[in-house]
């Protein structure tokens, strides 16, 4: 079952390396073919996953950079998913510059996203999703989750609809969750009883009723492929009402539930499965743990954490067998596609490849392509205002002098945008904003537009806060939530990066303990005192009814913003000090 580096150097070969380009005629859906096609993946085995994960409403092409700052702690430290950059290539074995290493690292991202242009698109992944199962017959699509919601206009104006339509064009058979729920307990029941139903089974293994402990969502399914019984399980993002408002889905609760996903892959067994597939929303660090103490899960299709992993994790697990732990990139930007040879009773090999998906490689899907300038091309009533979606859209704001992006473990240039807009639009000496890994890219010298502010900020609570705080309890909130991206232990990572921060600066040992990792906090050249009070804003607070609501929403702060200053030039970039991770491969050296 081992890819060698060799068959994994072979498979990279055919996307090409430095100065890869492709002629028209070889764009995928084109008449005609060609033999370097990065697309022409031939099967392998009797059974066959496509998977894409955390598209974030984002039905059209897009740039998205991917991260300068993965940072790995503990056993963490150097393994998969946490490398960037350089250290990531020559992990892969990936040369520089060429399309494989835009589409995986950052590097020189301006100069290859110039050259190789923009990434997903549902159209663009419909054509290639056809492409694929035409080649694999039973081939299921699994939908990672993030998909309805968190970072898209219209998601959050027609109420996820666009998206759920999207999926049954695409063809999706199985799906699982997280941003998904923050529409609601009501609304995500409505789409699974009237949408999904017939069509695309949600999955959730670790989604109980609070008072009786009762499975809310069926927890695994089984489909033959080829004669082979293929079981698929569910497992929803496990800190869900942590990391988002509790109140919209008050009678659920979640958790990783190791235990009851041990009994659920025993049942499947016992049910017949010959072959187990993970569906889940955990973040890889997590899934990794998972496949070391559940025992019979072969393969996991991940999401979460938008890490782009060109090659499976062979995980042993508790009674020896390999499982294998992917992630699945973020933004529609990825495919990917799990072959597997089961024979006489086990899996005998296997083929996985990330497919990219260059939008100007693929050609669209016409039904698709249709669809997606339909709705975006309606009129909507959101908040009181009656509007079209594609106008509102693309009205420009400001024009953009530098990168922006929001993708790594502390600030992006965006993040940064936001940050400075709240202290200016609520007059405030300090700025959090959270660390969402979504958030599309904008090249310098591109128009800001207001989908692009609506895709760094468009959920379902996006009241803009102002409160004071004592320094003693930015620093509790700072350590709180550097524990939650660096403990020890992956099942205590409830999510997200690094709050995002403005004004403020500190450094920060990820090495150390809770309540250890923060220090050195500053503002306009002072130290912070704990016993100072300080003018606070924020933005997506989980509560209800945040303390402090300016009574303003978040994308409306941002735009007023850009408006004033018309062009945006972020000349040094809020990161805190690192201390403790010098060689730590996932932190850019370049």
């Amino acid at each position: 079952m081992n890819l060698s580096r060799r068959e994994f150097l072979q498979i990279l070969a055919a996307a090409g390396v430095a100065g890869f380009s492709l002629p028209a005629c070889a764009r995928l859906g084109a008449a005609s073919k060609n033999p370097g096609d990065p697309y022409e993946l031939p099967p392998k085995g009797n059974v066959s996953i496509l998977h894409y994960t955390d598209c974030h409403g984002q039905l059209l092409p897009v740039y998205f950079r991917e991260p300068h700052v993965n940072l790995g702690v503990a056993d963490m430290n150097g393994r998969p998913p946490h490398l960037v950059g350089k250290n990531l290539l020559e992990h892969y074995g990936i040369d520089h510059p060429g399309l494989l290493s835009h589409a995986y690292t950052y590097l020189d991202y301006v100069k290859l996203a110039e050259h190789y242009g923009r990434v997903g698109g549902f159209a663009h992944l419909a054509t290639l999703v056809k492409k694929i199962r035409d080649q694999r017959p039973g081939a299921l699509l699994l939908d990672g989750g993030d998909t309805w919601g968190g970072g898209s206009g219209t998601g959050l104006w027609t109420n996820a609809q666009d998206m759920v339509d999207a999926q049954l064009k695409l063809g999706v058979d199985i799906m699982t969750g997280h941003w998904e729920y923050t529409f609601g307990a009501d609304r995500v029941r409505e789409i699974l009883e009237n949408d999904f139903a017939g069509h695309i089974e949600f999955l959730a293994q670790n989604v109980v009723d609070v008072d009786w402990g009762d499975r809310i969502f069926k927890p695994y399914t089984i489909r033959e492929m080829n004669g082979v019984n293929v079981a698929v399980i569910g497992q929803a993002f496990p800190y869900t009402p942590i990391a988002n408002p509790r109140h919209m889905i008050p009678e659920w609760s979640f958790g990783i539930r190791q235990r009851e996903m041990q009994d659920t892959v025993n049942d499947a067994r016992a049910e017949g499965a010959e072959v187990v597939i993970l569906l889940s929303h955990n973040g890889m660090d997590v899934d990794i743990k998972l496949a070391q103490v559940v025992d019979g899960i072969d393969a996991i299709m991940g999401g979460h954490t938008h890490d782009a992993v060109p090659a499976p994790l062979e995980v042993k697990g508790p009674e020896g067998g390999i499982c294998l732990v992917t992630n699945g990139g973020s933004n529609g930007k990825f495919l990917g596609v799990l072959d597997l040879d089961f024979r006489d009773g086990r899996i005998r090999d296997y083929q996985y490849r990330l497919l990219p998906v260059f939008a100007n490689l693929i050609e669209p899907d016409p039904d698709m392509a249709r669809y997606i300038e339909q709705v975006r091309d309606q009129e909507v009533t959101f908040d009181g205002q009656t509007f079209n979606m594609k106008d509102r859209l693309s009205e420009e704001l400001a024009v953009s002098e530098d990168l922006l992006y929001r993708r790594g473990n502390f600030n992006g240039t965006f993040d940064q945008l936001i940050c400075d807009a709240l202290m200016e639009q609520v007059d405030a000496e300090i700025a959090f904003s959270p660390g969402f890994r979504w958030g599309t890219t904008v090249l310098p010298g591109m128009p800001i537009t207001f989908e692009h502010i609506m895709d760094q900020t468009g959920l379902t609570y996006p009241a803009v806060t102002r409160n004071e705080m004592s320094g003693a309890m930015i620093k509790e909130i700072l350590e709180d939530v550097a524990d939650n991206l660096y403990n020890a232990d992956p099942f205590y990572q409830q999510g997200g990066d690094m709050v995002r921060v403005g004004g403020l600066k500190y450094s920060i040992n990820p090495t150390r303990s809770i309540g250890e990792r923060i220090a050195d906090m500053e503002l306009n050249g002072k130290p912070i005192d704990p016993n100072q009070n300080y003018v606070v804003a924020g933005w997506a607070s989980v509560q209800e009814q945040p303390a402090g609501d300016t009574g303003r929403k978040i994308w409306d702060v941002v735009t007023d913003h850009l408006r004033d200053h018309e062009t945006v030039s972020i000349s040094e970039l809020n990161e805190p000090k690192l201390r403790g991770v010098e060689g730590n491969p996932g932190l850019s050296s370049a």
